[in-house]
C-alpha cells in the first residue's frame, strides 16, 4: 500500500528572527541606531521595570524605574561633568510620564539646590529652595515660582513672611530686619510694600540699631477722643 508523504510547512526565517527581536523581560544593552543604551527590564517591546539609560549626544545617565517606556517612579537623572567628565547628579524622586513628578531634589549648581515637590517637571506644592547667595525660600510653590505662603530668609538672617504670587512678594507680609532691629508689616505689591507700619523689634539685640528709636504714636488725649467719638456715634443714633 503506497504511503503519501505530505510536506512539513516550515516558517519564513523572518519569523524566528521577529520572535528574538522582540524584547520582554530582563535584557543586556540595547543599542539605538542613534547611539543611545538601555540595559534592563522590557515589557512588549517597551521599557517597563527597573533599567538604565544612557543618551550619547549629551551622555546623561538616567537610572530608575519605568512604564511602558516612560521614567516614572523612583529614579535619578545625572550629567558629566564637562571639565572632569565625572557624572553629577542633577535630580533624584519622583518621575511620572517621563517628568519629575512628586517629591525630588534638584541640583542647578553645587550650593544651589531644591528639595519638595514637583507636578509635571515644574516645582509645586511645597518646597525649599537653597541659593547660591546663601537665601533659603520656604513655603508654596506655584508653576515653578513662590507662590501662596512661604518664608524668604537672606544671608543676613533678614526675612520675610507672608504672601506670595508669581514669585513676588503680593498681599500681606512681615519684614524682619534683624540686623537693625524693626520690623515692617503691611501689604505688597510685586515685591514693594504699599503700605504699613514700622515698629521697633529686637533693637536692643540688633548687631546694627539704627540711630533713633522709632517713637510710639499716641493720641494726645485719647480719653477726650473716645468721649467725643461716642458722643456722635449716640447723636447719629438718635
Amino acid at each position: 500500500m503506497p504511503i503519501v508523504k505530505y510536506p512539513r510547512t516550515v516558517d519564513p526565517l523572518w519569523y524566528e528572527w521577529d520572535r528574538k527581536a522582540q524584547k520582554c523581560g530582563l535584557r543586556h544593552t540595547v543599542y539605538a541606531v542613534n547611539g543611545d543604551r538601555y540595559t534592563g527590564e522590557w515589557l512588549d517591546n517597551l521599557k517597563h521595570g527597573k533599567g538604565t539609560q544612557t543618551w550619547k549626544r549629551t551622555g546623561a545617565i538616567y537610572s530608575g524605574d519605568w512604564k511602558f517606556g516612560r521614567r516614572e517612579g523612583y529614579g535619578t537623572y545625572s550629567i558629566p561633568d564637562p571639565v572632569t567628565k565625572e557624572y553629577k547628579k542633577m535630580y533624584a524622586g519622583w518621575w511620572k510620564n517621563d517628568k519629575m513628578w512628586g517629591y525630588g531634589i534638584k541640583f542647578y549648581s553645587d550650593k544651589e539646590y531644591y528639595e519638595g515637590e514637583w507636578n509635571a517637571g515644574k516645582r509645586d506644592g511645597w518646597g525649599r529652595m537653597y541659593y547660591q547667595d546663601g537665601a533659603i525660600y520656604e513655603g508654596q510653590w506655584s508653576e515653578d515660582t513662590p507662590g501662596g505662603q512661604g518664608l524668604f530668609r537672606m544671608k543676613n538672617e533678614n526675612r520675610y513672611e507672608g504672601s506670595w504670587k508669581d514669585g513676588k512678594k503680593n498681599g500681606p507680609g512681615k519684614f524682619f530686619y534683624l540686623d537693625s532691629g524693626q520690623l515692617f508689616e503691611g501689604f505688597w505689591v510685586d515685591d514693594m510694600p504699599k503700605c504699613g507700619t514700622m515698629i521697633d523689634f529686637g533693637r536692643d539685640e540688633a548687631p546694627a540699631p539704627t540711630k533713633y528709636p522709632i517713637p510710639k504714636i499716641e493720641l494726645a488725649d485719647p480719653e477726650g477722643v473716645l468721649e467725643e467719638a461716642i458722643a456722635r456715634f449716640n447723636n447719629t443714633e438718635e
